[in-house]
């Protein structure tokens, strides 16, 4: 069965810890972070005090997805605060390798994470050291964008190169993601769907992540 890891950026920041709860109660299986810093995305989201605080308030697995431009200079902080999972962008700067080891060697789970303009060979080399790819099906830094379909042949592609080396490295998508959609995502490779809007912004939100699940 796909896993559901409800955006907690389109939560309601006034009351995350109740959404946080309804949404893990209703069966979400993870929680997705969006970690931006204005330089890596144009917009600003939360940071190291927001996770800690999450840690505090859910024994909810943490997806926390680092779109930062310089990500080894806060794998330690992140990891700190009660991450479960750290996922940086391939098109970020520094070591690759170096930092996928060093976030496994934190105790945390780690990934990478590609653009809608990268090409999914970008990771290949590094897919012996992820337990997760994320493929964006949106442009990273805001929320409410309509799904990219160019998604879909970037999860089969990962995905038949995953079975190639026979890794166990699950594949999530994030971007745009619905119910009319999410049935086409699943069935490309997709593990795990990455909702925002689509269950935080839905009139029942329990009722959103059951039709997720149902998928």
């Amino acid at each position: 069965m796909t896993m559901l890891a409800p955006s907690i950026l389109s939560a309601d920041f006034a009351n995350l810890q109740r959404d946080v709860e309804l949404v893990l109660a209703a069966g979400a299986d993870w929680l997705h972070v969006d970690v931006m810093d204005g330089h890596f995305v144009p917009n600003i989201s939360i940071g190291v005090p927001v996770v800690k605080s999450l840690r505090k308030a859910t024994g909810g697995f943490l997806d926390v997805h680092l779109m930062i431009s310089q990500p080894e200079r806060y794998l330690d902080a992140f990891a700190k605060a009660g991450a479960d999972l750290l996922n940086i962008h391939v098109e970020a700067e520094g070591d690759m390798e170096a930092m996928l080891r060093h976030i496994r060697e934190l105790g945390c789970k780690s990934a990478l994470t590609i653009k809608p303009n990268t090409a999914p060979e970008a990771v290949f080399p590094y897919l012996p050291l992820c337990d997760m790819v994320l493929v964006m099906s949106v442009e990273p830094g805001f929320g409410g964008q309509k799904f990219m379909p160019s998604a879909l042949p970037k999860l089969r592609a990962l995905k038949a190169e995953i079975l190639r080396q026979g890794l166990n490295c699950l594949l999530e998508i994030d971007g745009g993601i619905n119910l009319q959609n999410a049935g086409e995502a699943a069935s490309a490779g997709a593990d795990i769907l990455v909702a925002g809007s689509a269950v935080f912004g839905a009139g029942d939100v329990a009722a959103a992540v059951h039709s997720f699940k149902l998928l």
